[in-house]
């Protein structure tokens, strides 16, 4: 045990000593300040308060009655004009730049024709929603006081509709998507990102004969946990360092109407974070092995890309797994996600989030992730013990499994 922590101090220290990783996390927490500044910014750019669109009404046949200068009290995002106008007269006004776009109303048989005026059409060009809903609706008002109802008969005919969307007691699931979505990228790049550097430090250690001095001083095993748990406390740190800096400059630089609509932290509880920590370490453990696996068969810096595919292809088909199944989080193949140890780590917090996972299911996805844990653990070391002072060629698959098989 004290050799672990001698190698996860020696690792720790030439982590947070490297300018690369130094750099790379000042970056990443200036992105992160201004990017939540980039409304205020745009703001501050454009000016507190912006004008609306000038859009000219014109009811040539006094088809609302006088009715449409009301329209000019409600907030429909426009200045509202309303007047007599030709065609001709109109487009003049347009090229002038007098008005935005104008709506011209007029009868047809039995029905109100709706002319929309622009400049310029689009295939993506329609009529303002909010200005069709405001002009039936007033249109409506006015023909049903024709009629002289009482209040009670207007009400009946005129109900407040009130639409909510649910779901059935057994799949009824709670919380943001798009916050656990978040999560879930912040969790893959923590992982993953993390779990490089073990191979990337093994690899480093190799060229530079530091590792001949810790094989002599220590055995193979207690380096690969050491650099691992070394490693992995510098990742967490690190992801603490930027969640919390994000999560502060939500709060100090965003409208909070805003914060809320689009990030609902209603169901982050104490468990939630408590699941993911524990899926951040088991996730980490079973890449970083991985990766000082690929890292302890090359013995050049260059190599390691080519090394370390096809781990980075497993954990990106874990990562979309996960991520594509959030969209259906009742489905079976989500189901599936959280228990498949490749993509447990980036689904079971979602699916914990949003109550669709029971502490049984919690229970089997972190032992089925423990057990791959110590059969990867178990296979790296062995073949890390014997191709740790390999400073030759790059080693094939084959070279690997009969490295594997020799004592």
């Amino acid at each position: 045990m004290k050799d672990i922590l001698t190698v996860m101090k020696f690792t720790i220290k030439d982590m947070v000593k490297r300018k690369s990783f130094i750099i790379s996390t000042l970056i990443i927490l200036i992105l992160i300040v201004i990017g939540f500044n980039v409304p205020n910014i745009i703001k501050s750019i454009k000016g507190e308060e912006t004008s609306n669109s000038k859009l000219l009404i014109v009811d040539n046949e006094n088809i609302f009655e006088g009715g449409l200068e009301l329209l000019k009290q409600a907030d429909l995002g426009y200045d509202i004009e309303i007047g007599k106008a030709t065609f001709e007269e109109i487009k003049t006004k347009i090229e002038n730049e007098e008005i935005e776009d104008a709506i011209i109303i007029e009868k047809q048989d039995n029905n109100v024709k709706i002319r929309y005026i622009v400049e310029n059409t689009t295939m993506m060009e329609e009529v303002p929603e909010t200005i069709v809903n405001a002009i039936n609706t007033l249109y409506t008002n006015i023909q049903i006081n024709k009629l002289g109802l009482s209040p009670e008969q207007l009400q009946s005919i005129t109900p407040n509709f009130e639409f909510s969307l649910e779901q059935t007691e057994e799949q009824k699931a709670n919380g943001n998507i798009f916050a656990m979505m978040l999560m879930s990228l912040v969790l893959f790049y923590a992982i993953y990102f993390c779990a490089y550097q073990v191979s990337s430090s093994i690899t480093t250690e190799k060229t530079s004969k530091i590792m001949e001095t810790l094989v002599t001083s220590t055995s193979p095993r207690t380096i690969v946990l050491g650099k691992t748990i070394g490693i992995g406390l510098v990742g967490l740190l690190q992801m603490i360092v930027i969640v919390g800096t994000a999560l502060i400059c939500a709060k100090s630089f965003l409208d909070p109407e805003l914060l809320n609509a689009v990030l609902d932290m209603s169901n982050i509880t104490p468990y939630l974070g408590i699941v993911t920590i524990v899926y951040f370490i088991l996730g980490y453990l079973a890449y970083a092995l991985l990766y000082a696996l690929t890292g302890s068969t090359v013995s050049k810096p260059e190599d390691i890309q080519s090394a370390n595919t096809p781990v980075a292809i497993l954990a990106v088909i874990g990562f979309y797994l996960s991520y594509f199944t959030m969209m259906n989080p009742t489905s079976e193949l989500n189901l599936f996600a959280s228990l498949f140890p490749v993509s447990s780590p980036f689904c079971m917090p979602f699916r914990v989030m949003m109550g669709l996972a029971s502490g049984v299911d919690v229970a089997i996805s972190i032992a089925i992730l423990v057990v791959t844990i110590l059969v990867i653990a178990k296979v790296a070391i062995k073949i890390y013990s014997n191709a740790i002072l390999n400073y030759g060629t790059k080693m094939s698959f084959k070279d690997i499994v009969n490295m594997y098989k020799d004592k």
